[in-house]
């Protein structure tokens, strides 16, 4: 059976626009276009739009749908079983929150009265997550589980100040570090000082305690990991490796 734009409009609940936008794209092709120059659609084109819809459903970009729909069974499987995770943490993410906002309203409310280090539980766990899906084996390889579970730790008990105060210094050492490198300033400078001892309180915060070899191998990765590095140097290149060396000139 065939469908005309406007019929496969209806069915899908798709609106003619973004049905011609998916031919413009080569996403959908219609069958065969008539001789009035209208969009003809049949049976194949309908189970393609069928996964389409599927994997909007899942958040996915149309781009990737594009290259998803190209590639054989198992390494479609593949992709979407790595999409997957991704939705079950947000999910978990998600479900952190509104355990959050409940306990909020509740207190508003006059209900249960929450403690500082609860709220702002669902922020830090969306934070914690996503640290762990991309540098926990790392952070344990290189530093030990017992580091890991100690820094977590701490970071999970934060009070509501010192969850402020991290956030806030994250930004500030990058405004400071642009602020030092406009004044053409190198790692003696007072500006770079002032950053040393930022990002020394920011480890403090996050990690409960301080040692100064574990200061000067993290600033060290800023520079050695591209991840790292181009968190800071997505400003003005450079950063990073200031960073490093103002830690390492005036921290010892």
């Amino acid at each position: 059976m065939e469908y005309s734009i406007n019929e496969l409009s209806k069915m899908s609940g798709l609106t003619t626009r973004t049905l011609r936008y998916y031919d413009e794209i080569n996403l959908l092709k219609p069958k065969r276009v008539n001789e009035a120059g209208y969009r003809i659609y049949g049976s194949s084109e309908i189970d393609q739009l069928q996964q389409i819809l599927f994997f909007r459903e899942l958040e996915i970009e149309l781009d990737v749908i594009k290259s998803i729909l190209k590639k054989n069974n198992n390494e479609q499987m593949k992709l979407l079983k790595g999409h997957l995770a991704r939705l079950l943490l947000k999910q978990k993410q998600i479900t952190t929150l509104i355990a959050n906002v409940n306990q909020t309203i509740e207190s508003i409310e006059g209900g249960v009265q929450m403690k500082d280090s609860d709220k702002f539980k669902g922020f830090k766990k969306e934070l914690l997550d996503k640290n762990d899906e991309g540098y926990k084996d790392e952070v344990i390889q290189k530093w030990g589980k017992h580091a890991y579970d100690s820094s977590r730790k701490q970071f999970e008990n934060m009070t509501e100040e010192e969850y402020l105060e991290f956030i806030k210094l994250g930004d500030d050492i990058l405004l400071e570090l642009k602020e030092a490198y406009q004044h053409g300033s190198d790692e003696t400078s007072s500006y770079s000082k002032k950053v040393a001892e930022m990002h020394k309180r920011w480890v403090q915060l996050a990690w409960g305690g301080y040692s100064i070899d574990a200061h000067h191998n993290l600033v060290s990765l800023y520079v050695e990991d591209e991840r790292f590095k181009n968190h800071y140097d997505r400003e003005q290149e450079g950063l990073a490796v200031l960073l490093r060396n103002a830690v390492f000139y005036h921290l010892k």
